[in-house]
């Protein structure tokens, strides 16, 4: 048998049906809230666990999106920020994706050990987060793995601005409903 050698890593067919028309994404809270209305459309559609993220440049346009796939796809690294990551890198044609200006990255939750070092290499400039990894750790049974003490100031230093507890209540409301669930395999 040969070995593979390609990798065909979808988001859910729901999100070709996100409206996103005249939406205003200029603060950081309103790019949050998106981020978390991913993360709860995602384990409503039963497409994936409750997490959401969005990439926007420098003008607050919305370059891409990302939703947690890992076990629909069979591949521990689709989680929603890579994802995110990936389809941005793929759509503007670039792996360092501020290469042309700033870009920001939404999510509903704290970037697990995995997606914090994707956050460093992925050419973002700014972080926004929902919850926090306590709350993802507490409300649900996933594992964030390790992070340096201080990755705030890790990502600071690569010039990283990060907003923590944006719209915070809301995106923990989304884990608590699906640790609720039991946590279902999606």
């Amino acid at each position: 048998m040969p070995l593979p050698a390609q990798l065909h890593i979808t988001l859910p067919v729901w999100v070709l049906e996100l409206d996103v028309a005249g939406r205003d994404f200029a603060s950081d809270a309103a790019k949050v809230a998106f981020a978390i209305e991913l993360s709860k459309r995602n384990i409503e559609a039963g497409s994936g666990g409750p997490f959401g993220a969005a990439v926007f440049n420098r003008h607050d346009l919305l370059v891409a999106v990302g939703v947690n796939r890992v076990v629909r796809q069979s591949c521990s690294l689709a989680h929603a920020e890579t994802m995110a990551y990936m389809l941005a890198q793929q759509r503007l044609q670039r792996f360092r994706l501020n290469e042309d200006g700033p870009m920001t990255l939404a999510t509903s939750a704290q970037p697990c050990c995995q997606c914090y070092g994707a956050t460093m290499w992925a050419g973002i400039d700014r972080l926004l987060i929902g919850a926090r990894s306590e709350d993802v750790e507490t409300l649900t049974e996933f594992d964030e793995g390790p992070l340096p003490a201080d990755w705030i100031g890790e990502l600071h230093k690569r010039g990283i601005e990060v907003v923590r507890d944006l719209e915070r209540e809301a995106a923990r409301a989304v884990l608590k409903s699906y640790g609720e669930l039991g946590g279902p395999n999606y």
